[in-house]
């Protein structure tokens, strides 16, 4: 995410909100949000925790995740909780879980932006190992995600969840991060179908100029694009919205 995109988002903050209270409207909500280091996530972060929320942010990168904690902390939000943690161990993803219920009890608000892509390759010469990595962040994560989250959304009044979604399966050369991601967003579905207490959706964001979409579209003209800060103010507004008409549902 550039620093211009940065300031976006804190821009964005408060538009048309009057008030100590209307500026911080997430204040005392638990939020999950993966892939928090760059691009979308750490928008939804940055946004997330500007709005009051408590963030849990999960990335590989510590630095990128302490510089997410600082954006968060200088727009006037609480110190965010930063997860160092690669979605391929599933073991850490348990401990995560049992982390947040031992620390909040509960969660809020759920975000998964996290995604691995790039190596565009025929579907005829793609090899299992190749698909690997695509297949445990893009589908298994998802899964392993779900897993934690569901308990953790019984003990909270509003719980709502988030899962970002491209559309590019059956593509030339996406067998790999096309077949994955479309085996995320069914199991993300299955969920919202299922799910009994938290209302779920899907978010397809508008291209953004992000550094996983520039491995797999390097010919995009930046100025033709959305933005992270943008898309992730669509996402945020969206579950916000939800969380209103949970509430117009229980009054």
């Amino acid at each position: 995410m550039t620093d211009d995109s940065a300031k976006q988002a804190s821009d964005r903050v408060g538009e048309g909100e009057r008030g100590e209270q209307q500026a911080k409207p997430l204040e005392g909500r638990v939020a999950l949000v993966t892939g928090a280091s760059r691009g979308l996530g750490r928008a939804t972060a940055a946004l997330l925790g500007a709005r009051g929320a408590q963030v849990i942010a999960v990335a590989r990168t510590v630095g990128a995740l302490e510089e997410l904690d600082d954006e968060i902390r200088a727009a006037g939000g609480p110190a965010a909780t930063l997860v160092p943690l690669d979605l391929k161990d599933g073991d850490g993803i348990d401990r995560l879980g049992g982390a947040i219920h031992e620390r909040w009890g509960r969660l809020d608000l759920f975000v998964h932006a996290a995604a691995h892509g790039g190596m565009l390759r025929p579907a005829s010469v793609f090899t299992p190992k190749e698909a690997g990595p695509f297949a445990e962040i893009n589908y298994l994560a998802v899964l392993r995600l779900i897993r934690i989250i569901e308990p953790l959304f019984e003990t909270s009044e509003r719980p709502a969840a988030a899962f970002a979604v491209h559309s590019v399966g059956g593509r030339a050369y996406f067998a790999g991060y096309g077949a994955s991601k479309a085996a995320g967003a069914a199991a993300a579905e299955s969920y919202a179908a299922e799910a009994t207490r938290a209302r779920v959706l899907l978010f397809e964001p508008k291209a953004m100029p992000t550094a996983l979409r520039s491995k797999m579209f390097p010919g995009d003209d930046p100025t033709e694009l959305s933005t992270p800060a943008i898309e992730a103010a669509k996402l945020v507004d969206a579950l916000c919205s939800v969380e209103s008409e949970q509430t117009a549902a229980q009054e």
